[in-house]
């Protein structure tokens, strides 16, 4: 390790600084690169739990109207008519309450949006840099 140490003491400073602009734009480059694929990996989770979304509506409607054919068929002193309606009402309704709290799960997973590793990344990026200045100073 100390003959790396004085083969960079050796090299001129211009050298240097070239390697450093080099380096830290790979760097830039590869923490970009991160934070685009982690934040299309939340969009994908977002657009998955909002489309759950989308099918919890459209079950909550379809056990609204159900609820309201059974209503309409107990008024009319029909048993078995709106026994089955509510038996399909409460069917309706459970798989609405299924896609909402799987959506919800889906969309908290996603927010915020923020790329975690990349942002992580650069922390420790930065906390090497502080570390390596530190050192060359002395």
């Amino acid at each position: 390790m100390a003959s790396s140490d004085n083969a960079m003491r050796d090299r001129p400073t211009a050298e240097l600084l070239k390697d450093l602009s080099d380096h830290t734009t790979t760097l830039v480059k590869q923490e970009m690169e991160l934070a685009k694929a982690e934040l299309q990996e939340k969009g994908k989770q977002a657009g998955l739990g909002a489309g759950m979304f989308g099918g919890a509506g459209l079950f909550g409607i379809g056990a609204f109207a159900a609820l309201t054919a059974c209503l309409i068929a107990a008024l009319d002193q029909a048993m078995e008519i709106w026994l089955a309606a509510l038996i399909v009402a409460v069917a309706y309704a459970v798989v609405a309450a299924v896609l909402a709290k799987t959506g919800k799960q889906k969309v908290k997973q996603a927010v915020p949006p923020v790329p975690e590793q990349a942002k992580d990344s650069v922390k420790e990026d930065m906390e090497w840099a502080k570390t390596q200045a530190r050192s060359g100073r002395r």
